[in-house]
């Protein structure tokens, strides 16, 4: 019944989508007309968001009839100091997004109009707790580009449809639906347009499936948890994931992360906002991790979840300083110049506490290669920080068809072996990709909780029998295909086989009298 719901909202925000795609088809190019969508749909939410606030808090007060949208800005004024206070940010009634749009049509300088609302609410955080999460925020929503048109009249004409089409969302409540409708239109709009823009959409988004996957692991058997963190935070779903899994309080002093991408790093912060976490619950930061890692001062972090960029170019050996870099140093060796993965890993796991779970996904070439990467795995295995690796199918992340695997990083082990756990038959197929049900997410968290050999699906191997192995983390090393070849009884096929050639010799018996008779 919920997959219903939740594919039944899906349709509605993917047609919604669609419709606006079709309004400004050919004006805009998809990769920036991703950007409009998304800066106006946050830009309908902090209005809506900050009105049913005031209008919460004054309808508790007494004044029932009580809305934010109709005050008049002067008024409105006297309450900014202790908005920003409580929300981060303050906006004017009259910049609310529907004060705006019912005056878009005769407003022959909308894009004006909307840069002025934008700056304000930016500058409202300024000198503040909250200034950092602002800053910069609507950066990616140039009104005033020529994307939109050449002229203001058809730059305004574009935002009018742009506004209407977003206005037209059915959003309810963000915490009410089944779906993570920002992170949903995020993913649509990666598939509508990342081929065109030439980029990959893999290493900006991860599946929803498989963002509840990597959360569910890292959480298992806690109710709630102090802190989650992301290396590559992206657009910020997986993190967000641990709010609709453990609930609005589960997580206690937020959502941390870092994303070198300046776009993605500003959609992260809006995705927070967006999910009603509050400017003081989140600190996502900016730069490159694996040279440049921000959150050095905080303590380490219970639960990691990450999906970091595939096989990318870094530093490596060639900065000397990194050999020394605390997080790369106990491995005695660097990830490859031209393949970063370790790297991440290597960082994730100095961030990680005792008592904490890491759940990364991984490019399976990292499991058996030799060199630099065969020495880290050696490292993590012999230290015995490996709990699991989990083979996931093909064909599950927009962008590439590699079937990937999680690797599931613990310090504080009860045993000194590996789960290896192929789930690459855990999946549903949709149009040209597979997905995740929840059955499938079930099994996989069932069967890596069981800790237990399950035949060609689960194997609990030794570290010693992974040393010989030569560190191989591949789980087609040590988890047993099933053979699904017809079975071939020899014993019929061998008698079958002389019925065969016993039936010949009559036949030819027959056809030589035969033969012969017609001769005579």
């Amino acid at each position: 019944m919920a997959d219903n719901k939740k594919e039944q909202e899906r349709a509605e925000l993917h047609r919604a989508i669609w419709n606006i795609a079709n309004d400004l088809r050919g004006s805009i190019d998809g990769w920036d007309f991703k950007q409009y969508v998304l800066g106006m749909l946050f830009y309908r939410y902090i209005s809506e968001n900050l009105t049913n606030y005031i209008n919460q808090s004054e309808r508790e007060s007494g004044d029932k009839d009580f809305n934010y949208a109709d005050l008049n800005d002067m008024d409105a004024k006297q309450a900014k100091d202790q908005m920003v206070q409580e929300k981060g940010f303050f906006m004017l009634p009259s910049h609310l997004f529907c004060n705006v749009l019912k005056k878009a049509e005769k407003d022959e300088n909308l894009n004006i109009t909307l840069e002025g609302v934008f700056k304000y609410v930016e500058e409202s955080a300024k000198g503040t707790a909250s200034e950092e999460d602002f800053a910069g925020l609507f950066d990616d929503f140039d009104v005033n580009s020529n994307k939109l048109g050449k002229t203001v009249a058809q730059k305004c004409d574009k935002l009018v449809k742009l506004m209407k089409g977003v206005a037209e969302m059915k959003l309810g409540s963000y915490q009410d639906n089944t779906i993570d409708a920002f992170g949903d239109a995020y993913e649509f709009l990666m598939s509508m347009y990342a081929s065109n823009a030439g980029k990959s959409g893999g290493e900006f988004f991860t599946p929803q499936e498989v963002s509840e996957l990597l959360v569910r692991i890292a959480v298992y058997g806690k109710k709630n948890i102090k802190k989650i963190y992301d290396p590559a935070s992206g657009s910020g779903s997986l993190l967000l994931k641990a709010r609709k899994v453990l609930g609005p309080n589960g997580v206690r002093k937020g959502f941390f992360g870092q994303e070198i991408n300046l776009t993605t790093y500003n959609l992260c912060r809006i995705n927070m906002f967006l999910h009603d976490v509050g400017y003081e619950k989140f600190d996502i930061a900016l730069g490159d991790t694996l040279t440049d890692p921000k959150h050095w001062d905080e303590e380490p972090f219970e639960a990691i979840v990450s999906n970091p960029p595939y096989s990318i170019k870094w530093a490596g050996d060639s900065d000397a300083t990194l050999i020394n870099d605390p997080r790369y140093a106990p491995a005695g060796v660097l990830a490859p110049k031209s393949k970063a993965d370790l790297a991440f890993v290597m960082h994730i796991l100095k961030w990680l506490s005792t008592d904490g779970t890491a759940a990364v996904v991984c490019f399976p070439g990292i499991m058996y290669r030799g060199g630099a990467e065969q020495k880290i795995r050696q490292y993590l295995v012999d230290n015995n920080f490996v709990d699991c690796i989990i083979q996931l199918p093909d064909n599950l992340f927009f962008g590439t068809s590699i079937a990937t695997c999680i690797m599931v990083l613990k310090k504080n082990k009860a045993d000194n072996k590996i789960l290896f756990l192929d789930a690459s038959n855990e999946c549903v197929k949709v149009t040209n990709s597979n997905k995740l049900t929840d059955e499938n997410i079930e099994n996989i968290i069932g069967n890596w909780a069981n800790r237990k050999n399950k035949k060609h699906i689960a194997k609990l191997v030794t570290i010693d029998d992974v040393a010989e192995q030569d560190y191989n983390l591949s789980v087609s090393t040590y988890v047993e295909q099933k053979d699904t070849r017809e079975q071939v009884d020899i014993k019929k096929l061998n008698a079958d086989l002389a019925e065969i050639v016993k039936r010949e010799d009559e036949l030819r018996r027959a056809i030589d009298k035969i033969v012969k008779d017609l001769e005579k």
